[in-house]
């Protein structure tokens, strides 16, 4: 198929010079003669069914260089060569600056356009080329796997939650997978061709977490030697994923609030009110109404962002995906290391099974790279396991033979011992009975969820 090039020029035999020598040479010509004609021939093509553009400095009414700006905005990667016959160094300047990828002057000679036209059609191809490959990497970083009913239940709230514009807050425990639930429901959101930009809420200090979401003006601050664009600004018509929400002070959470209910801030340093258009996603391993309760967390901003709540179980909850996702990290790592995928065995399978990982898919996947460079041969045996798995596994398979037929009344147990030991068998058999879903299991039994977060952990309760 034809590259399309659409010329933009006030003279009539300007644009049927260049028609000629550009369908002479294969390309399919869309000639305007005005800048409003250019935007609106551009639109008509789909935008993207455009491929280059030459562009006339002088027009009337609107002049190349507004035309150059909304055509960027429209397409970023879209080659627009700037010609003129009243060409000066200083237009030329700002041209580049403005997103142009070369500037003519007239009047020009065809083997000079062709070249230039053609190193910008590659430019612009490598440029998309990078785009995808980087969403490629990433969509591979954020994979979900898995089968099982806690899984299956988990990808249907991400479906019905992804269509809509609703904000969302995600919570689950360190490692289940939160930033990677948040990069799938804004792939297949209406937004999934805009940016999502996160921040890491707990990683960025205080003082510095105006400038890291808002910008800042250069000369605004000690240090600030060049205007800075901020999250806010970078996620205009995209998602915004507020990763560890929780761990954000009350002073930052005040001022943020403002900012996400009227889409609207100034960059520190600046007097200009920028908008912004963006959905906002946020995530915390910590029970937040439990944060609200101690005040440290402001009860406004959850209800502001918890418009459609989403748990992702830990992976205790989640059997059956345990082998699945082995599987998959080892294929994963073989790929980026260049390695033979290897083998695994069933008897090493079985014990990355039992096993109950506290550090949920974060620490799986560390201990399969770690096996994927430090075991030897093709096969990962038993004794491949890092110690601490199997130690772990031998411990509480030991315990469980030891705590069969125990009984608290009939045995030498104090009192809080005892009512201890019933506690936990009772939890433990209706979690079983509800499947492990922390949520439905507190609904059945008459229990804020809070609350039995707080049993399960003080009881040490672990799905099995």
């Amino acid at each position: 198929m034809a590259q399309s090039i659409l010329v933009v020029d006030d003279e009539q035999s300007i644009r049927t010079s260049l028609k000629d020598l550009l369908e002479d040479e294969g390309y399919h010509v869309v000639l305007a003669r005005s800048g409003e004609e250019a935007l609106e021939k551009f639109q008509a093509e789909g935008g993207g069914d455009i491929d280059a553009v030459l562009l006339d400095i002088w027009l009337p009414k609107m002049d190349g260089m507004d035309v150059l700006k909304k055509l960027r905005q429209i397409s970023p990667h879209l080659p627009v060569i700037m010609v003129s016959g009243h060409a000066s160094i200083d237009s030329a300047v700002t041209a580049t600056k403005d997103g142009a990828y070369h500037f003519v002057e007239k009047p020009f000679s065809a083997e000079t356009l062709l070249l230039t036209l053609g190193n910008g059609l590659r430019v612009s191809r490598l440029e998309q080329e990078n785009v995808r490959l980087r969403r490629d990497v990433q969509r591979n970083q954020h994979q979900i796997i898995g089968e099982s009913p806690a899984f299956r239940r988990m990808m249907d709230q991400i479906r019905r939650a992804a269509a809509s514009e609703a904000w969302m807050l995600i919570y689950g425990e360190n490692g289940t997978g939160k930033e990677a639930v948040a990069h799938l429901i804004h792939e297949q959101s209406p937004r999934r061709n805009g940016p999502i930009v996160a921040v890491n809420c707990a990683a960025i200090p205080e003082e510095l977490i105006e400038s890291e979401l808002y910008g800042h003006e250069k000369g605004s601050f000690t240090g600030a030697t060049a205007k800075k664009i901020g999250k806010f600004d970078q996620a205009n018509q995209g998602t915004l994923f507020l990763d560890e929400i929780g761990d954000m002070s009350l002073k930052t959470q005040a001022k943020i609030l403002r900012v996400l209910q009227e889409q609207r801030f100034e960059r520190v340093g600046g007097d200009k009110t920028i908008s912004v258009d963006m959905r906002v996603i946020a995530a915390s391993n910590k029970i937040l109404e439990d944060e609200i309760a101690s005040g440290r967390f402001r009860e406004d901003l959850y209800y502001r962002l918890a418009v459609l709540p989403l748990e992702v179980p830990p992976l205790r909850e989640r059997e059956g995906d345990v082998d699945l996702l082995v599987l998959y990290f080892i294929d994963y790592f073989s790929k980026i290391y260049g390695h033979k995928p290897k083998q695994i065995q069933p008897e090493a399978l079985a014990v990355l099974k039992q096993y109950k990982w506290p550090g949920n898919i974060r620490e799986l996947k560390n201990i399969v790279e770690r096996m994927m460079i430090m075991v030897p041969g093709d096969t990962i045996r038993h004794e491949d396991i890092p110690p601490a798995v199997l130690q772990e596994v031998e411990r509480r398979t030991e315990g469980n033979e030891e705590s069969e037929g125990f009984n608290p009344a009939d045995s030498g147990a104090t009192y809080r011992e005892a009512k201890d030991a019933f506690e936990r068998a009772y939890l433990r058999n209706q979690l079983k009975r509800n499947g492990w879903n922390v949520s439905k299991t507190a609904e059945a039994i008459k229990l804020e969820r809070s609350n039995l977060h707080k049993k399960i952990k003080q009881l040490n309760i672990e799905a099995g």
